[in-house]
């Protein structure tokens, strides 16, 4: 019996909407990570893009546990001494809503070239209207 390897032929992709209002951010990130990668498809293949597309709406009204909006802090850097940028997690909801969960699934994809061409399949909206109705997204309950 041979092992099965997936082509590029083979690979139907499908679109899913998410609803994030009173979602906890690193469960529904995990199950949106799995979704993107295609490990849900009996098709998996690690070296290939078999996922499928996912539409995320209501970013804002996303839920974190504990003390997170306060302590949680995302950090970018310019290059240039002293160029060391933080922000809260509540100011990042509050001015880019749609950044805390792609960077939350981001970081839960392989740290390779596969993982940005993932990441193009995720389509983060802070409100509830998206402009993907044309595909026939089927909605995602966790």
């Amino acid at each position: 019996m041979k092992t099965y390897s997936a082509k590029k032929e083979d690979i139907v992709r499908q679109w899913y909407v998410v609803d994030a209002t009173d979602q906890t951010l690193g469960r529904m990130a995990t199950q949106i990570a799995t979704i993107l990668r295609g490990k849900h498809k009996p098709i998996f293949t690690p070296h290939l893009d078999c996922g499928d597309y996912v539409i995320v709406i209501n970013a804002e009204k996303i839920r974190v546990t504990g003390n997170k909006l306060d302590e949680k802090f995302y950090y970018r850097h310019s290059g240039y001494p002293g160029g060391l940028k933080s922000i809260s997690l509540r100011d990042q909801l509050q001015r880019f809503p749609d950044r805390v969960i792609t960077e939350a699934v981001r970081r839960m994809l392989p740290k390779n070239l596969l993982a940005l061409q993932i990441l193009k399949k995720l389509k983060v909206y802070a409100g509830p209207e998206h402009p993907h109705s044309a595909q026939n997204p089927e909605p995602l309950k966790f």
